[in-house]
């Protein structure tokens, strides 16, 4: 109990420390329905596709709640797992639509996503700890929690099963993948990725809150408070509106990857740097050896997003897995370094139509660190 009294003081003191130097509001012109060429991501431009106009045509309103009905916010097809900035404007106040700003970031960048969604967020966000929804009997970072710790955080933060999600970050894509992923494992599919993230809103000039509302913060500390207790055997306080199902088929353990390496039945992508993949830079963790997983291709995750920091179109990204000699007719599994960008590379695969990609949970933070895992170099 103590640890989450302290933990609850924490976010107040960020709260307090975060709203003496906010940014002001930017301010946006109205738009048209359906923007020009020019907000599009990149080259592919998807908020002018087909995919978007079928979505923006299904959506319904109920005037008498105010709520969306029928189709509403679910796309027509199942393998298109991002929406562009100029949909999430429009439908940004939909009262089952949920945004979180679920922006991580290595420790060697000493960034706070906490203090940072504080001074500038997409408005009526929440705020989703990456490290904070975790599992807490793991030594690895930000494993994933169990289905009961979970449903307790993400019900914490008013979300609930019939609710739409829309997960960003603030590098572009980076953590928001591992989100929208971690929301796929426990069974809700109702979930999406904004292209281009936080940058790509701000740099096509839409309004952003300068302060975090007490609602926002005190709604991340229940959550974080709500894992706590789950985790110590404790009774949580408020109800569970959020039913989690594990997706088993969608996560890996390292006992998966070491048979993998006698059957090669599913072909292994590493989503970090040729260099870490090569055992020729260290890693940023200490203590892990350097190398790669026997019989793994290597992809930076970087590889697969546009300079824009989008998701490139699907004719780009299947070039580039072809380059790689991966085949999309057979099994994919991802990994990385912590299990966040193995997400982006699953989130690429998604767009081509590879919806059950598992994810190496403990990735190379966990291969790396042992004595007895195989391991190749260049």
């Amino acid at each position: 109990m103590a640890a989450i009294t302290l933990r609850r003081r924490a976010f107040s003191g960020l709260y307090a420390a975060g709203s003496s130097h906010l940014f002001h509001s930017i301010s946006s012109p109205a738009r048209e329905f359906f923007p020009k060429e020019k907000h599009g991501c990149g080259s592919s431009s998807f908020t002018l596709s087909s995919w978007h106009r079928g979505l923006f045509r299904s959506f319904s309103v109920d005037s008498s709640a105010g709520a969306t009905t029928g189709s509403g916010l679910f796309p027509a097809t199942a393998n298109e797992p991002v929406v562009s900035v100029d949909w999430l404007n429009r439908f940004l106040r939909k009262p089952d639509l949920k945004v979180l700003d679920s922006s991580w970031y290595m420790p060697n960048e000493q960034r706070n996503p906490l203090q940072e969604f504080q001074v500038a967020h997409i408005p009526g966000a929440l705020f989703f700890d990456v490290d904070g929804i975790s599992d807490k009997k793991s030594n690895l970072p930000h494993m994933l929690p169990s289905e009961e710790a979970f449903a307790a955080a993400v019900s914490a933060l008013g979300i609930n099963n019939s609710d739409g999600v829309v997960v960003y970050d603030g590098k572009g894509i980076f953590s928001a993948a591992r989100v929208w992923w971690m929301f796929r494992v426990f069974g809700h599919d109702k979930v999406w990725v904004l292209d281009g993230g936080l940058p790509r809103w701000r740099a096509l000039g839409y309004d952003v809150e300068s302060s975090a509302s007490g609602d926002a913060i005190l709604k991340a500390s229940d959550a974080s408070e709500a894992i706590e207790k789950v985790y110590q055997g404790l009774p949580t306080v408020g109800p569970v509106t959020f039913q989690a199902r594990l997706q088993l088929h969608l996560i890996w353990t390292l006992e998966q990857i070491r048979k993998n390496i006698e059957e090669q039945r599913y072909q292994h992508i590493d989503a970090r740097s040729k260099s870490r993949f090569d055992g020729e830079a260290p890693e940023p963790r200490k203590g892990l050896r350097s190398g790669h997983v026997p019989g793994s291709k290597c992809i930076p995750f970087g590889q697969v997003l546009d300079a824009s920091q989008c998701l490139l179109p699907a004719s780009e990204l299947r070039k580039r897995f072809e380059q790689e000699g991966i085949s999309l007719d057979r099994p994919i599994v991802t990994s990385c370094g912590t299990g966040v960008t193995a997400c982006v590379v699953a989130l690429g695969l998604h767009r081509l139509g590879k919806v059950d990609v598992p994810v190496y949970d403990g990735s190379w933070t966990e291969w790396g660190s042992k004595s007895d895992t195989p391991i190749a170099t260049a």
